[in-house]
């Protein structure tokens, strides 16, 4: 019976010779184990997303070459990996099958029938094991929807089911995928008996024949908080280490949002490398400087306050008193108050967390959850600028839970304040949003967020809503709490208005802004930018 050896390794996009010679270092390190078949992810040469390079033909050329060099290197064992969207199953030197999904192994005298699928594709074959291979980005929920499918498959097939995939981080457009591997065997039965470990590059080997003799794993009851915190923590560090990145400035205000993005990237690059900086205006309370001042005693993190006031009274009174000319006509703007928020976040960003990076040596950090990405609610070269927007694929009620994961799981001590995730969240930009009055956005995140996350996830429009307005089943269908609609909108204009002002925006100033924010970490089924 043949000894399989899953490779979980790293696969860097467009680099097909660090690919490479990983593979075969891999293959050696599992003929040293005794494996008569090592198996590799799919897209294990190239990688999942390489832009332009799959149509640039000395790219094309230079990935054929690496493949003949594997296949140089597997005397004595069988090696099976992905390549562009072929599968690749190569033994003793020599070709055993190309895109072909069935095909036959000769191991010590014996003949193997193998399946092998790439992604989630599934033939009824009859075999003696499947193989799955996969270049799968992490999603929320859909590790434990995988593991459903693949149980059904083996227990369909009678056979055993070895499935492997990447790990690392990759790129498409303004987005950032995180891969996390959790390459796994699963049993006749469906269950599963060996895996490896989450972001981790290793190699694990098993024999067929004791695959249905192995205990059943004990699986960790994960929650839903533990998969979101490992795929940001393990997607920011490794893209801060792609591009030589060691020191981050974070704006905090006082806030839910920088206050976990401060907490995050603290136990990513540590203390000493997070430069914390708190700008109030006439606008910010007392109450939040002070909490902003905790998170960074709490945390240790360097500090800093740096108001904005006059700065900003200089930028209104330069535009108010600047004439424009137009047929020997002049003209005064009008600043209106709406304008010098906007001022002032752009102040905040543009001017001092830009200057605070470039004077430390690192870059500055947008804090924008999904909500807020999904109206726009963000001023364009303010808050919604940065090198990164971490927490953008995360709903509000997401990102508070974050925060006491963070505090209780992660620290293990309150560095989070308390006072910080009790406050009502405010952009602290005029008189009508002070929080000791209890005063704060414009946004309801626990109505609103499940109403935009309805929009993007569900694909309803206004129409949609309106019926189950009529119906008196918002709260249902879309999944918030009952009892919200009644306590926020007391008639149904006011419902209907509230609808269509941020439906309008959705679809209108706010996919400008999408297209002009940081990139994101990727988290869910329905990432903006993908």
């Amino acid at each position: 019976m043949p000894r399989i050896a899953l490779a979980q390794m790293e696969i860097v996009a467009g680099e097909p010779k660090l690919n490479a010679e990983k593979i075969m270092i891999f293959i050696q390190l599992a003929k040293s184990q005794g494996a008569d078949v090592v198996i590799f992810p799919a897209n294990a040469i190239a990688g999942k997303f390489i832009g332009e390079n799959a149509r640039r033909k000395t790219f094309l050329n230079n990935c054929d070459a690496w493949v003949e060099k594997i296949i140089e290197s597997s005397a004595k064992i069988a090696v099976i990996f992905g390549h562009a969207d072929k599968i690749i199953v190569v033994q003793n030197k020599r070709l055993v099958a190309v895109k072909k999904s069935v095909f036959k192994l000769k191991i010590d005298g014996d003949v193997y029938n193998v399946a092998c699928n790439i992604g989630e594709e599934f033939d009824d074959a009859q075999v003696d094991f499947r193989i799955n291979i996969a270049s799968t980005p992490f999603r929320i929920g859909e590790s434990k929807a995988r593991d459903e499918k693949f149980s059904a498959q083996a227990r369909q097939s009678h056979c055993p089911l070895i499935y492997v995939n990447t790990i690392g981080i990759q790129a498409s457009g303004k987005v950032i995928y995180t891969f996390e591997g959790n390459s796994t065997v699963y049993n006749s039965a469906g269950k599963i008996v060996q895996g490896i470990e989450t972001y981790a590059e290793d190699l694990k080997t098993v024999d067929l024949e004791d695959i249905n003799r192995m205990p059943a794993l004990e699986l960790a009851d994960n929650e839903e908080i533990d998969e979101i915190y490992s795929a940001i923590y393990y997607g920011v560090e490794k893209f801060l280490k792609q591009i030589n990145i060691s020191k981050v400035v974070i704006g905090i205000s006082g806030g839910i949002d920088s206050a976990v993005a401060a907490a995050l990237y603290t136990k990513i690059l540590g203390a000493e490398n997070i430069y914390l900086v708190n700008m109030p205006s006439v606008f910010n309370t007392a109450t939040t400087r002070g909490l902003s001042r905790q998170l960074a005693k709490n945390l240790g993190c360097n500090y800093a306050v740096m108001a904005i006031q006059d700065s900003v009274e200089r930028t209104v009174k330069q535009l108010e008193d600047t004439m424009f000319m137009r047929d020997n006509k002049p003209m005064r703007l009008t600043v209106s108050d709406f304008v010098k928020e906007n001022i002032q976040a752009r102040d905040r960003s543009s001017r001092i967390l830009a200057a605070v990076a470039a004077a430390v040596g690192g870059v500055f950090t947008c804090n924008a959850n999904k909500a807020e990405t999904t109206i726009g609610y963000a001023t364009l070269y303010g808050d919604a600028a940065g090198f990164l927007c971490a927490l953008a694929d995360l709903w509000k009620f997401q990102i508070y839970a974050l925060a006491n994961y963070l505090n209780k799981e992660i620290f293990e001590q309150e560095v989070i304040p308390q006072g910080i995730i009790d406050i009502v969240p405010s952009a602290e930009l005029s008189s009508a949003q002070n929080v000791d009055e209890g005063k704060g956005d414009p946004l309801k995140y626990p109505y609103h967020d499940y109403l935009f996350r309805a929009f993007i996830e569900e694909g309803l429009m206004p129409e949609d809503i309106l019926n189950f307005y009529k119906a008196g089943t918002v709260e249902k269908n879309i999944g918030c709490e009952v009892g919200l609609v009644k306590k926020y909108f007391s008639t149904e204009e006011e419902f209907t208005a509230d609808l269509s002002r941020w439906w309008n925006l959705f679809t209108g100033i706010a996919a400008a802004k999408r297209l002009q924010t940081p990139p994101i970490i990727v988290l869910s089924k329905h990432a903006y930018g993908e």
